[in-house]
């Protein structure tokens, strides 16, 4: 059974910062792009970055590039999302998925979801 667990977030004041993880089991983590999504209150789930599986590049949607860092640790089964600079407007509940190979945006592509965890920044 395939399993993602996030973890990390919690309440942090604009301009602080926060690692979350995201901790796989049940699959053959080297062989998945991971990626994280967040939706907001009231908004629709969105693609905040993505790490595909062999090569290990990375992508960021435009409102985090240069604040938010993905990394994974395949000997852990782990991938991290780094996030510095936080703003009031990244409070959001954060989730990590998986899809075999490459990262995609949409939200449908991936086939596994962990259960969320949330971000709150205050201003």
């Amino acid at each position: 059974q395939v399993r993602l667990v996030e973890s990390g977030g919690g309440l942090v004041q604009a301009g602080g910062s926060l690692r979350l993880s995201c901790a796989a089991s049940g699959l053959t983590f080297s062989t998945y792009a991971v990626g994280w999504f967040r939706q907001a209150p009231g908004k629709e789930r969105e693609f905040v970055s993505g790490l595909n599986s062999i090569n290990g590049n990375t992508y960021y949607a435009d409102s985090v590039k240069g604040r938010f860092t993905a990394s994974r640790d395949n000997a852990k089964n782990t991938v991290y999302l780094q996030m510095n600079g936080l703003k009031p407007e990244d409070t959001a509940v954060y989730y990590c998925a998986a899809r075999l190979w490459t990262t995609r945006i949409q939200i449908t592509e991936y086939d596994y979801w962990g259960q969320g965890t949330q971000v709150t920044v205050s201003s």
